[in-house]
C-alpha cells in the first residue's frame, strides 16, 4: 500500500531530522542504542532512510532525546488560537462582538446594549440563550416577566418565548451571551448568592 503523497514528504524528513538531532546532541549510535534498546544497525538504517519510522522506534528516541514526538516527525504547528474580534453595530443600537469563529452549535457573543426605550418590543425565534451581565443593569422582558439583572447575574431562556432586553437605567450594559440555534441548554455550575435573612 503506497503512502499518501502529503504524508510521504513528512516521512522522508524523519531520517535527516533524526541524524541532525543526534549530531547536535553529540551522541554516538552505540550510546543511543544502549539508551533506547534499539540496535545500532536499526538506528543507522533509520537515519539513512532505509527503515520506515514507526512508533515502536520513535517513542524510545523521543524519550532519549527528551523531546516531544511531534519534534521527531515534524508535525505541523497548531494554528493561532486567538479569536480576532470584529465588533458590529446592532440594528437596534449597541455593539456585538462574536467570540466564536466556527459554525458550531453554540455561539458566544459579548454585547454592549444601549437604552432601547421604555416600550418593549418582544421577539421570538428558534434557539436557547444564556445571558451573563458583566457591567451595568440589564432589563429583560420575557413573556410576562419584567426583571432587572445586575453584574454577576445570569438568565437563560428558550428564545421561542417572546423576549426583549435593554439597558435598565439609560447607561450601556455589557453582557456575555451564549446562543444555540437548535435549543441547546447551557449548564451553569455556580452557588447562588447568600441572601440576608
Amino acid at each position: 500500500m503506497e503512502e499518501a503523497p502529503q504524508y510521504q514528504a513528512v516521512l522522508d524528513e524523519v531520517a535527516p531530522r533524526l541524524k541532525r538531532l543526534r549530531a547536535k546532541r553529540g551522541i554516538t549510535l552505540a550510546a543511543l542504542a544502549e539508551t533506547t534498546g534499539i540496535s545500532k544497525s536499526t538506528l543507522s538504517r533509520l537515519e539513512a532512510g532505509q527503515r520506515k519510522p514507526s512508533l515502536e522506534l520513535l517513542l524510545p528516541l523521543a524519550g532519549a532525546y527528551n523531546v516531544p514526538l511531534d519534534d521527531l516527525v515534524g508535525a505541523p504547528e497548531v494554528g493561532d488560537p486567538r479569536v480576532r474580534l470584529s465588533p458590529r453595530t446592532m440594528p437596534n443600537g449597541g455593539t456585538v462582538v462574536p467570540l466564536t469563529r466556527g459554525p458550531g452549535p453554540l455561539q458566544a457573543y459579548k454585547m454592549i446594549i444601549t437604552d432601547r426605550g421604555p416600550e418593549p418590543d418582544p421577539r421570538s425565534h428558534e434557539g436557547y440563550e444564556w445571558l451573563y451581565v458583566l457591567d451595568g443593569r440589564l432589563r429583560l422582558v420575557l413573556a410576562e416577566h419584567d426583571i432587572v439583572l445586575g453584574p454577576g447575574e445570569a438568565a437563560e431562556f428558550d428564545t421561542r418565548v417572546p423576549h426583549w432586553f435593554s439597558s435598565a437605567d439609560g447607561r450601556p450594559v455589557e453582557i456575555l451571551s451564549l446562543f444555540g440555534r437548535q435549543g441547546e441548554r447551557m449548564h451553569v455550575r455556580a452557588k447562588p448568592r447568600a441572601t440576608a435573612g
